[in-house]
């Protein structure tokens, strides 16, 4: 979408006459910015809860649809509510951008974010809103508050968008306008469903004045706003598309291998998605450690041993081993700039609250750091030497030759407690987030550098000597 707009077109055009809408008074006026799929669902159905819109588009093609309450794409219930919106005079179109921000109080920045022949993002159509928009600020002097739905990498709405409004309209960010980062997650064919019942709206926002106001915009259809940060905001679009596209993914490379060994995919699928408790649910996707375990990475490597025999190609679960593999290199890159320094593990297994050591990813750590000389100890609760364990040990030693020599010495650098642990390091691993762990990192000497791999705090610490693998 381009956008050919000049100061020079808002003379030509008659100002919207907001005496039509003195019912709305007490809702902010908003003006939509590209009316694409996001653009003209969001006009409808905000124009269906009481809100007075102003589409802008550069095609007139759009603009005419919309003016005469038709729809411009293919949307189920998108036409009723435009024509609706269009007969109660909530709704407006135009192709001046300019006339459209004066007269409203929100913008909606719905443009088009192409990909770049890098792969990257092409922002050629959103500097160029985005510099519309502060021409029109230029001319305004009361708050206004621009809200970008678009599809971006993180940082570019305070480090593109902000900057291009600033230097066109001589304002300032949180003095003369707010900014806010709004994903949409609309599905096209159900999108006006989804808009009314959204499985979640997450606002990032500049300040608090800007938040406000977008959440009395959605407090008809979301009661429970998700505010955060505008780059975590601009984070959770990519990731929430880049997951389904790894579902889909794995769905599909799940029923090639089925169809190969005779099996319906789809009543094995049917299974699976009946686990709300694990397969379908929060468990196992916060950013941690590496998985290990005696499960995971057995049958990791046994499904892809299957589909290999049977000349299937699946390389999203080929790679699964890869990407763990190489969070086990983080861990060990993370203390390479510790050398020659005392290291301390709190947590040895593969997982809190079981005494399994088969293939716990934290003895991979420890391994390749005792293979290169390092000087360590450790500490894990649920260590009990003698018999039993033995027998763990004596596995791990002859399925991992890499950890042999760890394993003749794991007794004899196994400390007593979390407290003596942590004083006989310059540096502690915790690969475990339990009470007896945190407690000991707290009352830790000041200059105990902490790698945590498990995020053993809801608020991240400020201290210059604690880092995280993945935050």
């Amino acid at each position: 979408m381009t956008l050919g707009i000049s100061t020079a077109e808002h003379v030509a055009e008659p100002a919207v006459n907001t005496a039509l809408f003195e019912a709305e008074e007490q809702k902010p006026s908003i003006s939509v910015v590209g009316l694409g799929y996001v653009g003209a669902v969001s006009m409808a159905c905000l124009s269906h809860l009481g809100f007075r819109m102003v589409g802008v588009d550069v095609s007139r093609d759009k603009v005419d649809a919309i003016g005469a309450g038709t729809a411009p794409i293919v949307e189920e219930r998108l036409g009723e509510l435009l024509d609706a919106g269009v007969r109660s005079r909530r709704i407006s179109a135009t192709q001046n951008l300019i006339a459209a921000v004066l007269e409203t109080d929100v913008t909606f920045l719905s443009v088009g974010t192409p990909t770049s022949k890098d792969g990257g993002c092409d922002f050629s159509f959103l500097r160029q809103a985005s510099r519309a928009i502060g021409q029109a600020l230029a001319m305004k002097q009361a708050y206004h508050v621009v809200v970008l739905r678009c599809s971006v990498p993180p940082g570019t709405t305070l480090d593109v968008v902000v900057p291009e409004i600033e230097q066109a309209s001589g304002k300032r960010l949180g003095r003369d306008f707010g900014i806010c980062f709004n994903p949409e997650f609309l599905r096209e064919g159900v999108a006006v469903a989804d808009f009314f019942a959204p499985p979640k709206t997450v606002v990032g926002a500049s300040d608090q004045r800007a938040e406000r106001t977008v959440a009395a915009i959605y407090g008809a259809v979301d009661k429970n706003v998700i505010y955060t940060s505008i780059e975590a905001a601009e984070m959770v679009k990519y990731v929430d598309n880049v997951w389904h596209a790894t579902k889909v993914a794995f769905g599909n490379e799940v029923g090639r291998l089925c169809k190969k060994l005779g099996i319906d995919s789809h009543d094995v699928m049917n299974i699976f998605v009946k686990d709300l408790k694990l397969n379908l649910s929060p468990y196992y996707l916060k950013p941690g450690f590496a998985f290990g375990g005696s499960c995971l990475p057995k049958e990791v490597r046994a499904v892809s041993h299957i589909a290999s025999a049977l000349g299937v190609d699946v390389p999203l679960i080929d790679s699964l081993m890869a990407t763990n593999d190489r969070h086990v290199e983080e861990a060990v890159n993370l203390l390479r700039p510790f050398r020659g320094k005392r290291i301390g593990f709190l947590g040895v297994t593969f997982k809190p609250g079981t005494d399994d050591l088969r293939e716990s990813p934290t003895l991979a750590v420890m391994a390749a750091l005792l293979a290169g000389g390092e000087t360590i100890k450790a500490y894990d609760p649920n260590l009990h030497f003698g018999p039993l364990l033995q027998g763990q040990i004596d596995y791990v030693r002859h399925a991992v030759p890499a950890q042999a020599k760890l394993m003749d010495e794991l007794q004899t650098m196994t400390l007593a407690s979390a407290d003596d642990l942590v004083a006989a390091s310059d540096v502690v691993v915790v690969s475990h987030a339990t009470e007896e762990f945190r407690a000991a990192i707290r009352s830790r000497s000041p200059d105990t550098h902490v790698l945590d791999l498990a995020r053993l705090f809801k608020d991240l610490p400020k201290e210059a000597t604690y880092q995280g693998i993945a935050w």
